[in-house]
C-alpha cells in the first residue's frame, strides 16, 4: 500500500532526523526526492506527464522520473529504483547533478541526476499508475510551451529548465 511507505524526513540542512508514513506528512516536514533529467544525443528532453490520479499536480508534465526517498534508501538508490519502475530501464548509471530545495505547501530537497538515453518513447515500459505518457521535447519546444502554456507543467518546471539548459 502506497500510504504505508515510510519516507525520510530531514532538517533544513538535509540531515536525516526521522521517518514518517507518507500519508501523515505535514507542511512542516521536509523530505527527500530524487529526480532524473534525461536527454538524448540531439539534446531533446524526456518529460513525463503525471498520472491524472496523482495527489500532487495530476496530469502535469515534469521530469522523466521522480520519487520520494524511502526509509533505508539513498538518493541514488531511489532514482535507480524509480527509473526502473516508471520507465522500465534497468542498470542506469546516472551522473549526479545539482541539489535543489522546494518550499511552499510541500517542502523537499531534490537530488538531481542526469542521464543520456536515446530510446524512442515506444521503447520505454512506463508505469501506468504513475505516468500518463512520456514525450521527447526539443529545447525550443519546451521553452515555448513553458512560456505559452505554463499550466501544462509542474509549477517548478521553469526553474528546472533554467537549471539544466546551459548543461546541454
Amino acid at each position: 500500500m502506497k500510504n504505508k511507505i515510510l519516507v525520510t524526513i530531514v532538517d533544513k540542512n538535509d540531515k536525516i532526523i526521522g521517518h514518517k508514513y507518507r500519508d501523515s506528512l505535514s507542511n512542516n516536514d521536509i523530505y527527500r526526492v530524487s529526480a532524473l533529467w534525461v536527454v538524448n544525443k540531439k539534446g531533446d528532453i524526456l518529460l513525463a506527464q503525471r498520472h491524472h490520479a496523482k495527489l500532487h499536480h495530476p496530469g502535469k508534465w515534469g521530469p522523466a522520473v521522480a520519487g520520494t526517498v524511502e526509509k533505508g534508501e539513498t538518493y541514488r538508490q531511489n532514482i535507480i529504483k524509480e527509473t526502473h519502475e516508471e520507465l522500465g530501464i534497468k542498470n542506469i548509471k546516472p551522473t549526479v547533478g545539482p541539489k535543489t530545495e522546494t518550499t511552499g505547501t510541500w517542502r523537499h530537497f531534490t537530488q538531481w541526476y542526469l542521464l543520456q538515453n536515446n530510446l524512442a518513447t515506444d521503447q520505454f515500459k512506463i508505469q501506468k499508475t504513475e505516468v500518463q505518457k512520456i514525450k521527447w521535447f526539443s529545447r525550443d519546444e519546451l521553452l515555448t510551451d513553458l512560456k505559452t502554456q505554463p499550466q501544462k507543467f509542474l509549477p517548478t518546471m521553469k526553474k528546472y529548465f533554467k537549471l539544466f539548459y546551459a548543461r546541454y
